[in-house]
C-alpha cells in the first residue's frame, strides 16, 4: 500500500510534549467534521464514501460502513457483477439474492450510474463534491481515461481521500496484469507455504487475495483520513493486493533475511526457523485442537511441563519428552528429532479427550492450548453471544429475517454500533440521492435512466 501525499511525520507523544498543538488541532478538526459539537453518533457517521468497487474491493467500503460511514455503492445500470456470485439465498440464482453480495454490502446504500456516459460522469462529479472518500478497483488508468482520476477529482474536492485497489498496484511491470485469486495468492507467496510438503502448493478455498487488498485499503483510508483531519489535504491511497498478501506471511520473509532459509509448507507442522519444526494441529476425540510443543521463558516451558505432568497422571507419560530440558531449549528451538519422538505420545493422549475436556483443563492447569472451532461452534460461541456478534436483519422484499455476522468493533457506547440496514437492492436509493440530495427533478431522473446514464 502506498499513500501518495506529502510525507509529514506525525508523532503523538504525551499531551505535554512538543506535539501537543498538533494533537489538539487533530481533535478540533475531528470535532468540526462531526456533528458540529464534537459528538458523533457513530465512529464515522459524519463521513460519506462513494464505493465504486466491484468484487475486488467491496470489503473496503463494508469496513467503513460498519464504522458508521454513509457508504453509497455506485453500481452500473443493472447492478454490480458481484451480485452474480453465489451461493444464493435458498439456491435461487438472482442478483438480489447473492450471499456473496449480502456479505459485503450490508450497511450500504446503492445508486446506479454509468461512468461510460457523459451524464454519468457529471453525476459522479456532483457526488464527489460532498464525499469524503472514494474507493475504486478498476484497472490502473481507467479512471484517468474518463477524466476521473485523482488529479481531476482533487480539483473538485481537495479534501477527498481516494483509494485505488488493484492486484499489483498502479505502477510496475505487473500493474496491468489480471489476477484471479489463485494467481494473486501464488504471486503473494501465500500458496507456497500452504499445504502438505509432499504435494503441490494449496490455495485456500475461499478467495482471499482481494480481501487482503480491500482490508489494506480501509486501513490506508483511515491513515489518510488522519492526515486530512490535521492538514485539510486529501490523498490518493494506492493499494497492491499482492503486497497486502505478502504482509500476511508472518516470519517467512524474515527467515530468509536473517537465516537465508526459505520456509516450506508442512501441513500440520510449521517451521519456526530454518531447522526448527513444530506440530500445530492435533486430532482429539471429537475434532482438533492447536498446541505447540515448545520450550523457553515466559511460561512456555512451564506450559509444556504441565501438559507432560498431566500425561503422567493418566499413565500416558513419555520418558523422552520428560527428559528434554525445556527450560534451556529456548522458544523456537524444537528440532525435528524431538518432534519425531514426541508426536506419537501426544497424539495418543489427545485422542483420549474431547475438545472441551482439553480446553477446560488447559485453563485450569495453565496450558497453552486452544480448540479448532467448527462453523457451528462459532454460531454457538458464548463470547460472541455475549458481545451480540450475530444480528438479525429484516429483508422486507423477501418477507424474512436473516442472521448476519455483526461488527468487528464496538465504540465506547457499545450498543450503538450495529448493522443498520440490509444490503441494498439495485439502485434502491437513486431517488433518495439524486432527487432528495442532488435536487434533480423526477423528469430529469427518468431521462437519465432512459438514456442509460443511471
Amino acid at each position: 500500500m502506498q499513500v501518495l501525499c506529502p510525507q509529514d511525520e506525525l508523532k503523538f507523544n504525551d499531551e505535554t510534549g512538543p506535539n501537543t498543538t498538533i494533537l489538539n488541532g487533530f481533535r478540533e478538526k475531528i470535532g468540526e467534521m462531526s456533528n458540529g459539537d464534537g459528538a458523533q453518533e457513530l465512529l464515522l457517521s459524519p463521513y460519506r464514501v462513494l464505493d465504486l468497487t466491484g468484487q475486488g474491493g467491496l470489503l473496503c467500503g463494508k469496513i467503513l460502513a460498519d464504522l458508521g460511514a454513509d457508504v453509497i455503492q455506485v453500481e452500473p445500470p443493472g447492478g454490480s457483477a458481484a451480485r452474480n456470485i453465489g451461493p444464493f439465498y435458498q439456491d435461487d440464482v438472482h442478483p438480489e439474492k447473492s450471499l456473496f453480495w449480502w456479505s459485503y454490502s450490508a450497511n450500504k446504500r446503492s445508486v446506479t450510474l454509468n461512468l461510460e456516459t457523459a451524464d454519468g460522469r457529471d453525476l459522479l462529479k456532483r457526488l464527489v463534491k460532498s464525499a469524503h472518500f472514494l474507493i475504486e478497483s478498476f484497472p490502473p488508468g481507467y479512471m484517468d481515461s474518463l477524466s476521473l482520476g485523482y488529479t481531476g477529482l482533487e480539483a473538485i474536492n481537495p479534501e477527498l481521500v481516494m483509494v485505488s485497489i488493484t492486484p499489483f498496484g498502479s505502477d510496475g511491470p505487473y500493474a496491468h496484469w489480471k489476477a484471479p485469486d489463485i494467481v494473486g495468492m501464488a504471486l503473494g507467496g501465500f500458496m507456497y507455504l500452504t499445504g502438505d510438503s509432499d504435494r503441490p502448493p494449496l490455495r485456500v478455498s475461499i478467495p482471499h487475495f482481494h480481501l487482503h487488498g480491500a482490508a489494506a485499503g480501509a486501513a490506508g483510508a483511515m491513515i489518510a483520513h488522519t492526515h486530512r483531519a490535521i492538514t485539510g489535504e486529501g490523498q490518493h491511497v494506492d493499494v497492491s493486493c499482492q503486497q497486502a498478501v505478502a504482509k500476511t506471511l508472518a516470519h517467512a520473509p524474515q527467515s530468509w533475511d536473517l537465516e537465508g532459509v526459505i520456509l516450506k509448507r508442512m501441513g500440520v507442522f510449521r517451521q519456526t526457523s530454518g531447522d526448527s519444526i513444530v506440530r500445530t494441529c492435533w486430532p482429539c476425540k471429537d475434532g482438533y485442537i492447536n498446541y505447540v510443543l515448545q520450550g523457553g521463558s515466559s511460561g512456555v516451558a512451564a506450559s509444556t511441563r504441565t501438559l507432560l505432568a498431566w500425561m503422567d497422571e493418566e499413565d500416558m507419560g513419555d520418558e523422552f519428552l520428560n527428559d528434554v530440558n525445556w527450560e534451556e531449549l529456548g522458544y523456537g528451538q524444537v528440532r525435528s528429532e524431538i518432534m519425531e519422538k514426541g508426536v506419537a505420545p501426544l497424539i495418543r493422549f489427545f485422542a483420549t479427550h474431547t475438545r472441551q475436556e482439553l480446553v477446560a483443563a488447559s485453563v485450569e492447569r495453565r496450558i497453552l492450548l486452544f480448540p479448532v472451532a467448527t462453523q457451528q461452534d462459532i454460531l454457538d460461541h458464548p463470547q460472541l453471544k455475549a458481545r451480540d456478534y450475530f444480528q438479525q436483519l429484516h429483508h422486507p422484499e423477501l418477507d424474512t429475517t436473516v442472521n448476519y455476522p455483526g461488527l468487528f468493533v464496538k465504540d465506547r457506547h457499545g450498543e450503538r454500533m450495529s448493522l443498520r440496514r440490509r444490503p441494498p437492492l439495485i439502485g434502491e436509493h437513486n431517488r433518495e440521492i439524486y432527487q432528495d440530495e442532488l435536487g434533480l427533478t423526477l423528469e430529469q431522473v427518468t431521462a437519465l435512466k432512459e438514456s442509460g446514464a443511471i
